[in-house]
């Protein structure tokens, strides 16, 4: 059995050097001066302005709020996220969208099978479960948001609906690029929802037949080929090693990331020098794009 051993050495500077950042920790003290304003992530104690939270402080004028390092997804009107089903309730469903209180997507806000339109009754209350249950995958977009923060969702695109034969991968909320879709079939043969809440799904390329049919809730469970499985694995990756290196996720830059890992195999990506040279090349091809 083969074992890889990566041998220590000095840390590269970054290509970009960062500006300096004022980095605080909960309860320490960010200023005295009475003549700020107190901002998100923040609190005033004997007259010292003082961090609620870990994060980096931001100064706007005489505001002063802390950013956090990691942060929930905090989610706006119209964004499309990726999510699990947590419980089936009363006319609803929880789901699991990466924030900090699951969303609601309501028996209502849901397309009936075959796109049928109508008031939901009492027997589709009861069929709920033969729609969505515990565990099942999600796509579907940001209707509203709650007074508590909690977010309500709705799947009446067809576009939206029951995941399957995929693979979801999570990544921070932040590196997520907010683009005009979030939907993308790749020229390699694979399906891409890069989802506003940092959780990614990639797929064999989707059927929209198969999809209208439904109504978005039937899986398909028929066997996926091996080289459609390479190709999800090597995407995961590639996804999994521009995340690591704070590369923005949008169709561009994965894709690229796709192309520059063909010379490595798939379990290869996984270590870190070789990921490092992958991201590095597609972090060059962008900014010649750009430049």
């Amino acid at each position: 059995m083969a074992v890889h051993i990566t041998l220590p050495e000095s840390r590269k500077k970054s290509a970009v050097p960062d500006a300096p950042k004022h980095l605080v920790t909960p309860g320490d003290v960010i200023t005295t001066d009475t003549g700020y304003m107190r901002g998100h992530g923040t609190y005033m104690d004997d007259d010292k302005l003082k961090a609620s939270l870990a994060g980096v402080v931001e100064r706007v004028n005489k505001l002063i709020c802390v950013q956090p390092l990691k942060t929930r997804y905090n989610g706006e009107i119209g964004d499309v996220v990726v999510g699990r089903v947590t419980e089936v309730g009363q006319r609803r469903w929880r789901v699991d969208v990466n924030s900090r209180l699951d969303a609601v997507l309501m028996l209502s806000a849901v397309n009936l099978p075959g796109g049928e339109l109508r008031r939901r009754s009492a027997e589709d209350e009861l069929m709920m479960r033969e729609y969505l249950q515990e565990g099942d995958l999600i796509s579907a977009e940001v209707q509203a948001i709650f007074h508590d923060g909690a977010l309500s969702l709705h799947t009446r695109s067809l576009k939206y609906g029951k995941l399957s034969q995929g693979v979801m991968v999570q990544v921070s909320p932040s590196l997520v690029k907010r683009r005009k879709t979030h939907f993308h079939n790749l020229p390699c043969g694979a399906s891409v929802i890069l989802g506003n809440n940092g959780y990614v799904w990639v797929s064999p390329t989707i059927n929209d037949e198969k999809t209208e049919s439904s109504g978005g809730y039937e899986q398909d469970l028929e066997p996926v080929p091996s080289t459609d499985r390479e190709v999800i694995a090597r995407l995961r990756n590639c996804i999994l090693a521009l995340a690591t290196h704070k590369l923005l996720l949008y169709d561009t830059s994965v894709l690229y990331a796709y192309e520059a890992s063909r010379q490595h195999q798939v379990k290869d990506l996984l270590q870190p020098d070789i990921a490092e040279k992958v991201a590095d090349d597609t972090r060059q091809r962008l900014q010649m794009e750009s430049g």
